[in-house]
């Protein structure tokens, strides 16, 4: 058991609410586990009812007189308080963070102690925990019917208080929680400026290739491009501002920013000013989130550019890459033009798996060839531009389909965890419902 806390070693913001109780470690399942105990007595204290907590002192005095292991606070929704606990993240012998975790606790910069293990931390902030998903990989975010172990042992150059940090968890759940949930690796041992680094393991074009010029095609005719293609449904109801079917609007933000990331081939200039069209649009956009200095919306399009594996390649750059800035002599212009509508519709198709066929459709000889795409001539030579078009929309399409498979098995994993979690947490209610007046041993 170590030193318990005073009332002066710690933030007003909590000794001065009466949510405290104390705490011991209790094997459930075979696991050690934290429970909460109320103060003076022996006996399960409840995270969601107020009678089996006790103001700061009087679990304070109580932590010594029955053996408990320390003092912790139960987090409400009448509070404006959030804990954000990280976990595995402080190496014990120097006291040192790694650079995620030292991220997060400048970022949110708010009263930080370490936890009882040594090993992690637990910062404490006022205001509004966005919706949507709260823990992924080693960081948990909690705003009620949760209590935290409190030992006092505050991170040196940390505020000694509590401070509002709305914008700033904000920042923390779209950078940690909605790339998790996208599929970046969470809690990397990378800063917010490292990001660009994050697609090192895709593959590359050849050093002789030559970049598809999307900025052939004025903005207006690119939007219309976007909302006409087989996804348009979708970017439609994002440009116009709908943020429905997503957990929250940055999720929305994001997902607009993917899509034009597509359609500008990756030109961040172009997705910054296009969406500042769109519906999505907020104050947030220009708000400065990030210890580098960086934007809201500039680490926004930065992750979109980032997780965006492929660009439009619109016909006038198709046909430009015959040599001369003309047509092939055996491909009428108006026959190349199709031919990249079908390849941008491909395109499209391959960043909107919702839009995306669950298998991949035959030709009637069944070999897998984009029959549509070459109806036009299927007698030009293998080499035609319209050929290697129409194949590389088929190559594109069929990894669209692989990738959303992926992506929805990805999603029961989730959905079987949280699952899993939500039955762990009923049978811990129950469990604690039967024991709730009973002395533990």
């Amino acid at each position: 058991m170590g030193e318990v806390p005073t009332a002066d070693a710690l933030p007003a913001a909590l000794t001065d609410r009466d949510q405290w109780v104390c705490w011991r470690t209790h094997e459930r399942n075979g696991t050690p586990t934290k429970v909460p105990i109320v103060p003076e007595t022996t006996q399960f204290a409840s995270t969601t009812d107020p009678d089996t907590w006790r103001r700061f002192q009087t679990a304070r005095e109580a932590v010594s007189a029955t053996g408990m292991a320390g003092v912790g606070f139960v987090f409400t929704a009448d509070d404006p308080l959030i804990g954000i606990d990280l976990d595995d993240c402080r190496d014990p012998e120097t006291g040192k963070p790694t650079d995620w975790a030292e991220t997060i606790i400048d970022q949110l910069d708010s009263y930080t102690e370490v936890s009882p293990s040594g090993t992690g931390y637990h910062i404490l902030i006022a205001g509004t925990l966005p919706d949507g998903r709260n823990r992924a990989g080693n960081l948990e975010l909690y705003d009620r019917s949760r209590f935290f172990t409190v030992t006092g042992d505050h991170v040196a150059d940390t505020p000694p208080d509590v401070h509002e940090r709305t914008d700033a968890i904000e920042t923390v759940h779209d950078t940690e929680l909605l790339d998790a949930h996208s599929g970046s690796k969470p809690n990397a041992e990378t800063t917010p400026a490292d990001s660009e680094g994050a697609t090192s393991d895709q593959p590359s074009a050849p050093p002789d290739a030559t970049a598809p010029d999307a900025a052939a095609v004025s903005d207006e005719e690119l939007l219309e491009r976007a909302q006409t293609a087989a996804n348009g449904e979708k970017f439609t109801r994002l440009w116009n501002g709908t943020t429905s079917g997503y957990e929250s609007h940055s999720e929305a933000d994001l997902a607009l920013c993917r899509l034009l990331a597509f359609w500008t081939d990756g030109d961040p200039q172009r997705v910054d000013r296009l969406f500042r069209r769109s519906g999505l649009m907020r104050d947030k956009w220009d708000d400065v989130h990030y210890a580098d200095g960086s934007t809201y919306g500039a680490k926004t399009v930065e992750r979109a550019i980032a997780h965006t594996d492929e660009g439009y390649t619109p016909p006038e750059a198709t046909t430009a890459s015959t040599g001369d800035g003309s047509p092939a002599e055996s491909a009428p212009a108006d026959t190349n033009a199709a031919a990249g509508e079908a390849t941008a519709t491909a395109d499209a198709a391959t960043h909107d798996a919702m839009s995306a066929p669950a298998t991949a459709s035959l030709d009637s000889d069944g070999d897998g060839t984009a029959s549509t795409a070459l109806a036009g001539d299927p007698d030009l030579p293998a080499a035609h531009p319209q050929r290697v078009q129409a194949r590389r929309a088929r190559i594109e399409e069929l990894t669209e389909q692989v990738e959303s498979l992926l992506a929805e098995n990805e999603r029961l994993r989730e959905e079987l965890h949280d699952e899993r979690e939500r039955r762990q947490a009923l049978e811990a209610a129950r469990e604690e419902s039967a024991a709730s007046w009973w002395p533990l041993w």
